[in-house]
């Protein structure tokens, strides 16, 4: 069975084995996960991504991610990065980026993947 207890940041398939949990689930991760459709809309802020962020118990859901939510991410070396890695073929990345909510010096770890339903899944830890 899949669950926070057996799904970590390194977990191969990420967004598989966290589409095949429940959403409570998603929320106990120890780390942020963020789904954005593909229109760009969040469809999906972990909890965890709210404590962790310092983004709180704001109402996300429906707003733009690179837009409304997290426009420091919006340049070329976070949102770039991804939408070129779309265009070439499956999503599947994994970087650093210095910049949070909460704490703009922060190093944040990212994993980026296609979600099957389409558009992408952020994991971001701290």
């Amino acid at each position: 069975m899949i669950n926070a207890e057996t799904v970590n940041f390194d977990t191969p398939q990420l967004a598989r084995a966290v589409e095949a949990m429940p959403l409570a689930a998603i929320d106990r991760l120890p780390f942020g996960a963020v789904h954005v459709d593909r229109h760009g809309a969040v469809s999906f802020y972990s909890k965890r991504e709210g404590q962790l962020s310092g983004f709180g118990d704001r109402p996300v859901l429906g707003l733009q991610f690179f837009e409304q939510i997290a426009p420091c991410m919006k340049g070329p070396f976070f949102k770039g990065r991804i939408e070129e890695a779309q265009a070439a073929g499956l999503l599947d990345l994994e970087f650093s980026h210095v910049g949070d909510f909460a704490d703009r010096a922060r190093e944040l770890h990212v994993r980026a993947q296609s979600a099957s339903g389409g558009g992408i899944w952020l994991f971001i830890a701290r």
